[in-house]
């Protein structure tokens, strides 16, 4: 009798610390009595999040600062390829409000500051923090999501493609299909282009989480505690990715200077203006080659006239 008590008792802590998970989060922590899940972020720093919707960007990338600083695992995959208005600078110690948003104003711990989107993406140059003035969060409504998928056994229906894209993204981020605005395929690339897209001025949805968690599935390991990748079907045909780029579109343009330009740009625009100015010179020597001659020519008549007259 106390063996079949103890059995069921058993049971029942196990059934307990089943349902007192984190689903959306691998390294989160999680008392039974009730259940309330934690995120370390800092050094005796844990916090509280919600295991039932995915977790903000802003806290997962401190807890990524934080365990790297630790020596744990850490989901960092580098900078992102250098295209447009992408995520540059990589992963830094953000600071977040209550609500686990960015705040407008990152300094990453140092006298250097800049501000950020909605996305904690630096949409400014970078500057002395007195001089750095953000004076509000401006959020991301538009998330470009180019991913490039692996070769498959056969060629895929693009129509077919779509659909599994779209309910992908709706069962394994939570966020609805009607938000997918545009989806594109090149199947000789093998790129697939997905537009994510929200209504300008609507703050209930962060858009900025979906494009988190997808660049992370793809580049490194799934944070999800099943350790399942983001991996639509596709008549039947399992797809995997090799590379993500997100480009994010703000409700205001982002004020970079001509700093941020890539030597590269930079050489291009110096060889189109040395260009228009050897080309104004041509011009002018030209004109000026021109005027001469039409004056010795004026002269020479004139002289001419001058001798039928004497």
């Amino acid at each position: 009798m106390n063996a079949l008590l103890l059995l069921s008792l058993c049971g029942l802590v196990v059934g307990a610390w089943a349902q007192c998970q984190c689903s959306y989060m691998k390294w989160a922590k999680c008392d039974e009595t009730p259940c309330q899940c934690t995120l370390a972020v800092g050094e005796a720093v844990n916090q509280p999040i919600n295991c039932s919707a995915l977790v903000p960007k802003c806290y997962l990338m401190k807890a990524e600062m934080y365990r790297a600083k630790k020596g744990l695992s850490t989901r960092s995959g580098g900078k992102p390829t250098e295209h447009a208005f992408v995520d540059n600078d990589g992963i830094y110690d953000p600071e977040c409000d209550n609500n686990g948003n960015f705040k407008a104003k990152q300094c990453n711990n140092t006298n250097e500051c800049w501000c950020v989107n909605s996305a904690g993406v630096r949409r400014t140059d970078k500057g002395a923090k007195e001089d750095i003035n953000c004076n509000e969060l401006v959020d991301t409504y538009w998330v470009r999501l180019e991913l490039k998928h692996n070769v498959t056994s056969t060629p895929l229906d693009t129509a077919q493609l779509k659909t599994a894209i779209g309910q992908a993204i709706q069962s394994r981020y939570g966020l609805s299909a009607s938000f997918i605005n545009n989806t594109q395929y090149d199947p000789d690339a093998r790129l697939i282009m997905v537009d994510v897209v929200k209504p300008i001025g609507n703050k209930n949805v962060d858009l900025s989480r979906v494009a988190y968690y997808m660049e992370k599935d793809v580049k490194v390991l799934p944070l999800f505690t099943d350790g399942k990748k983001f991996q639509p079907t596709v008549s039947g045909q399992p797809l995997n990715f090799e590379n993500i780029v997100v480009y994010y579109v703000d409700e205001k343009p982002p004020t970079f200077s001509m700093k941020r330009l890539t030597g590269g740009i930079i050489a291009v625009i110096v060889v189109v203006v040395v260009a228009i100015a050897a080309g104004l010179l041509v011009l002018f020597f030209a004109k000026r080659k021109q005027r001469a001659q039409y004056e010795k020519t004026q002269h020479r008549e004139m002289d001419e006239m001058q001798q039928s007259l004497s």
